[in-house]
């Protein structure tokens, strides 16, 4: 049997670097009650003129020179994001015209929040199947510092900009690449995690935007619940699936929102936190970007080596989650 696999990884972001105690500046708040809280101790913040396509173009080079590819080899181009550049058209349109994908290829976006990556390498996966397309380019972009609202000491210290990639294309070699996904939503936790204002359910106006209302809006006991929940129940199903272990599990890869939620995680799982790969502190949430940053990262510091296997767990906005298991 054919497998898919990922041929190359890149990620990007932006240089500029705001610490907590930049932050206590402006909202009340200190680095000690943000590092306790969360883990993370700064993020990266895009210029105000850099968009999410942007962002997803310099990781999308990266990743094609990290599969000795070029855009004229794309025929399928996957966006994954939150904070698109526009409501219309796709960002991944922007992309593909900013980066020379041809014409000819695939092109559109995915909104499925910080589970939106594996949501996107799960739809490449089955289409490179069908041999309809020969290579994908899959992308979590996120300028989540758009949609902040830096009066709320409760989210505006946890997110960040940053954007992810990964080339996927089949080979003729059985049991290695994208093992196997297990993806799910719970529209009944939809207002846990949320932008209220800019949908048809209500449309901008002068009010909303007033109230801060195209702002992300979060109930954090109750993501952090079903956080935890969640990710261990996607991440045990596709080690039962597979007839793995935890201990026979190389790198656990999760999202990056809350080192608590990762640290429960891991200690639900039996897995040890230096077989879990964690730079959220560097980054804060990159939501879609979060998984593909740190994948790349790991894979340039020697995290992941050949015959590895490799758990990527999510979780996000909707509710959706999460996981993949990939063998390199």
């Amino acid at each position: 049997m054919a497998s898919v696999i990922i041929a190359g990884v890149g990620s990007y972001a932006p240089p500029r670097i705001v610490t907590n105690e930049e932050l206590s500046k402006t909202v009340d708040t200190t680095d000690e009650w943000i590092r306790t809280r969360s883990g993370i101790r700064e993020r990266r913040i895009a210029a105000p003129d850099q968009t999410t396509s942007d962002m997803a173009v310099e990781a999308a080079k990266a990743a094609l020179t990290d599969a000795k590819l070029t855009a004229a080899d794309i025929d399928l181009l996957i966006i994954a994001t939150a904070s698109p550049d526009a409501p219309l058209p796709s960002t991944a349109c922007y992309v593909q015209h900013k980066l020379g994908v041809p014409a000819h290829a695939t092109c559109f976006d995915i909104a499925a929040a910080c589970s939106g990556f594996l949501y996107a390498l799960e739809i490449a996966y089955g289409q490179l199947l069908t041999n309809r397309y020969k290579r994908a380019l899959i992308i979590g972009s996120e300028k989540l510092s758009s949609v902040t609202d830096w009066t709320d000491r409760t989210t505006c210290v946890l997110f960040g900009d940053a954007a992810g990639a990964a080339v996927l294309h089949k080979v003729d070699q059985p049991g290695i690449g994208i093992l196997g996904s297990d993806l799910g939503a719970d529209g009944e936790f939809a207002d846990n995690l949320y932008i209220s204002a800019g949908g048809s359910k209500r449309p901008a106006d002068a009010q909303s935007v007033a109230e801060r209302a195209h702002c992300i809006r979060m109930n954090g006991r109750e993501v952090f619940k079903s956080a935890v929940r969640v990710m261990e129940t996607v991440a045990r199903e596709m080690m039962e699936q597979h007839h793995l272990t935890p201990d026979q599990i190389n790198l656990v890869i999760p999202h990056q929102a809350n080192i608590r939620i990762i640290e429960a995680l891991a200690a639900n799982l039996k897995v040890p936190m230096e077989r879990v790969y964690v730079n959220l502190d560097r980054y804060g949430n990159t939501s879609s970007a979060s998984i593909p940053l740190a994948l790349d990262e790991a894979r340039r510091s020697g995290r992941i080596k050949p015959g590895d296997l490799t758990l990527l767990v999510a979780f996000g906005a909707g509710l959706t989650y999460g996981s993949t298991l990939i063998r390199w």
